[in-house]
């Protein structure tokens, strides 16, 4: 399986790897098929995520794309970083085999029910993602 220079760099060295104790959202995503789980943490100041960390449990397309996500969070104010898809974390990659796809899902879905945590937490609105994969099929469950 080939993958880009990029892909095997975040997975040599991870960026972000770690937890954040007084975190503000925490999402986690996994996949049953694969045994890949996700945990991401945010910390939000003045509505932008100033802090990303993930610890993850997976192959090397997992980690490198868990590391990744959080190297393009860190900076967006929620909205946009609610808008992070599974696309926009391969791209950033250089690109994943088909295979490893589903990674760069795990990714975005745990960042997004990050987001998701950290508002219910605040007790603001939680709008769907455009890119819905499950963190969204989940709050329809609890509504």
């Amino acid at each position: 399986m080939d993958y880009t220079d990029k892909v095997m760099d975040h997975f040599m060295n991870p960026r972000n790897v770690g937890e954040i104790n007084d975190a503000d959202g925490v999402g986690e995503q996994g996949n049953a098929k694969c045994g890949d789980i996700m945990k991401l943490y945010i910390k939000v100041s003045d509505g932008k995520i100033v802090d990303a960390k993930f610890k993850t449990f997976g192959c090397g397309a997992a980690i490198a794309t868990s590391s990744m996500v959080t190297e393009i969070v860190i900076g967006k104010n929620l909205d946009e970083a609610m808008q992070i898809s599974n696309q926009a974390v391969a791209e950033a990659l250089g690109g994943l085999p088909p295979v490893k796809m589903h990674c760069s899902l795990l990714a975005a879905d745990a960042l997004h029910k990050a987001i998701v945590d950290y508002k219910k937490k605040q007790g603001l609105p939680v709008d769907k993602c455009e890119d819905c994969h499950t963190c969204c099929h989940e709050l329809e469950e609890e509504s």
